[in-house]
C-alpha cells in the first residue's frame, strides 16, 4: 500500500465503494496516521461489514468516523460502533427517479 501525497497535521478522507471486513480500510487508516494525518475519516458507499468488522472499527483508533449510506441494511450494527455514520439515500434516488 502506497501513500502519495502529503497528509501530515489535515483531515484525510478515505473513500471506497464497499467496505466488507474493513481490513483493508483500517491498514489504509493506520498508513495515512502515522503518516502525520490529524484525523482520519472514511466515506463508503456500501458497509457491508461482515465477520469481525465491527470488532476491527472498534480497534483502529487512526479512523475517527465511518460514514455508509443505507444501501445494505447494517442490522443494528451501527449501534455496537460509535464510529459509524448512516446516511440516507433514499430522497436522492427518489428524485432521480422523479427525474428520469
Amino acid at each position: 500500500m502506497t501513500l502519495t501525497g502529503e497528509v501530515k497535521n489535515k483531515s484525510a478522507i478515505l473513500i471506497d465503494d464497499m467496505a466488507d471486513t474493513c481490513g483493508t480500510l483500517c491498514k489504509a487508516a493506520e498508513k495515512i496516521s502515522q503518516a502525520g494525518a490529524s484525523e482520519v475519516i472514511s466515506i463508503v458507499t456500501h458497509g457491508i461489514l461482515s465477520g469481525d468488522a465491527i470488532r476491527k472499527l472498534n480497534d483502529c483508533t487512526a479512523l475517527s468516523r465511518v460514514v455508509v449510506t443505507n444501501t445494505v441494511p447494517l442490522q443494528g450494527k451501527e449501534i455496537e460502533c460509535e464510529k459509524i455514520a448512516v446516511v440516507d439515500i433514499s430522497p436522492t434516488l427518489a428524485g432521480m427517479q422523479a427525474n428520469a
